[in-house]
């Protein structure tokens, strides 16, 4: 079966957007004097910012609620995505996605990050032209290792699974798209580290190495 479709995660993938969550937060636990060590940080890995906002009010005491941490972690987050000079695409992704877009491939991008994240990633990249759809896991019920995301992305493209491909990084979004049955490219080349790829149909650590001439002996 021909190849016509992959399906992109974006965090990891497209871009690392970790570098200016942390950046965010932290000048957030400084406007309202939380002092969060780097062994304090490293527990909120993955956990969402509600979570990490209530856990700063308990631990430190604080005194303001909730939403007003998370409005102030935002627009810091908003400041350092448009204006932060380190902040930029994943080397090669942009010639990738150029690739296939040439090529007639469709794509989807498959991520768990926000509508409002993925249109602020789109606006500044200047990258909604080459998608066909979009798929954030906030649409979704459950959410990756879950198989939903990928199934719901490779109907959005019109092509069976069998002519789909999925781009991830993390343990989890290889095991959902594993779990979709769908052949998974894991790319490790990334800032994401200690993530399991054992359950990749390849692992890449230059993304040269999915273009389609190099994939023509799996589809």
């Amino acid at each position: 079966m021909p190849l016509k479709a992959v399906l992109f995660d974006m965090d990891g993938v497209i871009v690392d957007t970790e570098p200016i969550h942390k950046k965010a937060y932290f000048k957030m636990f400084e406007s309202f004097g939380a002092d969060v060590d780097e062994e304090l940080y490293s527990t909120f890995a993955g956990a969402s910012t509600r979570k990490v906002c209530n856990t700063v009010i308990d631990r430190f005491g604080l005194t303001a609620a909730v939403e007003n941490l998370e409005e102030v972690k935002r627009t810091f987050f908003k400041e350092y995505f448009y204006n932060d000079s380190e902040f930029d695409m994943v080397p090669g992704v942009r010639e990738l996605i150029a690739h296939y877009y040439e090529n007639n491939i469709k794509m989807v991008l498959a991520t768990s990050a926000s509508h409002a994240t993925i249109n602020m990633v789109f606006e500044r990249f200047d990258l909604k032209r080459f998608f066909n759809d979009v798929i954030s896991g906030t649409d979704l019920k459950e959410s990756k290792p879950n198989p939903e995301i990928f199934l719901k992305a490779a109907e959005l493209s019109g092509e069976s699974a069998k002519e789909c491909m999925v781009i991830e990084d993390s343990t989890n979004g290889i095991t959902a798209a594993h779990r979709a049955g769908i052949f998974c490219a894991g790319y490790n080349g990334g800032k994401t580290k200690l993530q399991d790829y054992s359950l990749a149909d390849i692992v890449v650590s230059d993304f040269r190495e999915l273009e389609l001439q190099k994939l023509k002996p799996y589809f």
